[in-house]
């Protein structure tokens, strides 16, 4: 490999560090040979529920050359996002962290549209694209290649210094860039992921049936919540956290300085009374640029009204 590559590489990760990223890591783009028949298998047992877009662009998902032409690097890059304070479920339905604030997949674009402008100043212009949990991307999978972390068995990225509580997000290019190794798997014979998910949805190590998974039926099902999940929401009406507030990992896990990822202010007066008066109007107002808005004000009603019937309280 080439000075060039390396001093780009080496470019690429300080500057990354300077846009807050917590990790960069560098893969060569290619065929993601490890992860085809995998994912063939998770689709054939319809672990994605009623999630079809997983079936769309089998073959971009294995392989970023078809979905950014030219592209040789993919940089996979990580953003803390735990909150400095949590919102109390004292008398209140519980909602993911990552769910507190601003929409990450704006916050993030932004901050990676500045980073690639920064880096075109300095190296020249260059192809790319950029990625946050959007467009058929195997974010996990990159970010392992790239030795960001390891899959848990929650099938979680994580890693040592931070544990789970970060976005992941990925800038594919034409640049022929230094590739970063793999690292190796750190959660043992450890499984208080498995024994903690309360819908029994991690059926094995990394492998998660996402129709069984609470954040899967509070946010991307779009029909009635099955009666397979009564009495086994522990009161989350948008995502759960539970396979990783259990990961002892996560003991490492600091407090994120984006200030656009401070806790909702209103989130953190509302108590069970509130949501179930909630209006349209409300949620509009409340939600306006959080990630909460992708399961609609009726999504968000549909919710809570089963976590009041399964408590046997409607």
């Amino acid at each position: 490999m080439n000075s060039t590559a390396e001093k780009y590489s080496q470019l690429i990760k300080s500057k990354a560090k300077s846009f807050g990223f917590q990790n960069c890591g560098i893969s060569k783009a290619d065929f993601l040979e490890e992860d085809a028949k995998p994912l063939e298998k998770w689709l054939k047992n319809n672990f994605h529920g009623e999630m079809k877009y997983m079936e769309n662009y089998f073959d971009k998902r294995l392989d970023p050359r078809l979905l950014v032409e030219g592209s040789k690097s993919v940089i996979s890059l990580s953003y803390n996002y735990f909150p400095k304070e949590k919102i109390s479920t004292i008398e209140n339905f519980k909602i993911s962290k990552y769910a507190y604030a601003e929409d990450y997949h704006e916050v993030i674009k932004e901050i990676l549209r500045e980073l690639v402008s920064e880096l075109q100043e300095e190296i020249g212009e260059f192809g790319f694209r950029v990625f946050v949990d959007s467009a058929p991307v195997l974010e996990r999978s990159w970010a392992k290649k790239s030795g960001i972390g390891w899959v848990g068995k929650n099938a979680n990225l994580i890693t040592k210094q931070s544990g789970s509580f970060y976005f992941l997000a990925e800038i594919i290019c034409d640049l022929e860039l230094l590739p970063d190794h793999e690292t190796t798997d750190h959660c043992g014979t450890c499984r208080k992921c498995i024994d903690a998910c309360p819908t029994d949805a991690i059926v094995s190590e990394k492998i998660i049936d996402g129709s069984k998974c609470i954040s899967y039926a509070t946010i991307e099902l779009k029909n009635e919540i099955p009666d397979y999940f009564k009495d086994k929401m522990d009161d989350w009406m948008f995502g759960c956290d539970v396979c990783q507030d259990v990961c002892p990992w996560n003991r490492f896990s600091v407090p994120n300085t984006q200030s656009r990822f401070n806790p909702n202010e209103a989130l953190k007066n509302f108590k069970k009374g509130e949501w179930k008066e909630l209006t349209q109007e409300l949620f509009s107002e409340i939600f306006k640029k959080s990630p909460v808005k992708r399961t609609k004000f009726s999504g968000l009603k549909r919710n809570i009204e089963f976590l009041e019937k399964s408590s046997g309280k409607i």
